[in-house]
């Protein structure tokens, strides 16, 4: 009886993993939000934050877990980017240092706006644990849209990150909110 159980708890747990792989998506064409959120962390979410704001797709993006050291025209900068679109329509949140935290960062700036649609931006593999996480931060009020962005990430990264889902899923289901 055992040994079923586990075997159940493993082929579970592969299939998940495989459903996992199976719904990295691709990145939104066409879609309009109040706003944009942007975990930093890796290539081409912040760029991509950039382009759909510029091209209308939401009013404000808050690019969170940004180093407190860092200053809004050193980002125009690097990313070529007019200093007046981020005194206008780009807040940096300089809060959050985990997924988790970032979440709850976003919550607090959604909120204090009074925004109703969000544009989750971060890389496909980091999608559902960051929507789980700002999901979970926003409640029901707040409908959140997610626009993946590629990368060609490795086995062990994907691994990773698919363990730390599971894992908060368990927590959350268990109460756990920290």
């Amino acid at each position: 009886m055992m040994i079923r159980a586990l075997a159940f708890v493993l082929l579970a747990y592969a299939l998940g993993f495989v459903a996992f792989l199976l719904a990295l998506g691709a990145p939104l064409e066409g879609t309009r939000t109040d706003a944009i959120v942007v975990p930093t962390g890796g290539p081409g979410r912040i760029d991509r934050g950039i382009a759909i704001l510029e091209a209308g797709g939401a009013e404000r993006m808050l690019v969170t877990g940004v180093d407190p050291r860092v200053r809004p025209i050193e980002l125009a900068l690097t990313y070529r980017t007019s200093p007046r679109l981020f005194a206008c329509c780009i807040d940096l949140g300089q809060e959050a240092v985990d997924t988790r935290s970032n979440g709850d960062e976003t919550a607090r700036w959604v909120r204090d706006r009074g925004y109703a649609s969000v544009r989750l931006v971060t890389a496909d593999w980091h999608m559902p644990r960051a929507r789980l996480e700002l999901a979970n931060a926003l409640g029901d009020d707040v409908t959140i849209i997610g626009d993946p962005v590629r990368t060609n990430a490795g086995f062990a990264v994907l691994f990773s990150e698919y363990n730390k889902l599971v894992i908060r899923r368990i927590a959350l289901l268990v109460g756990y909110r920290g």
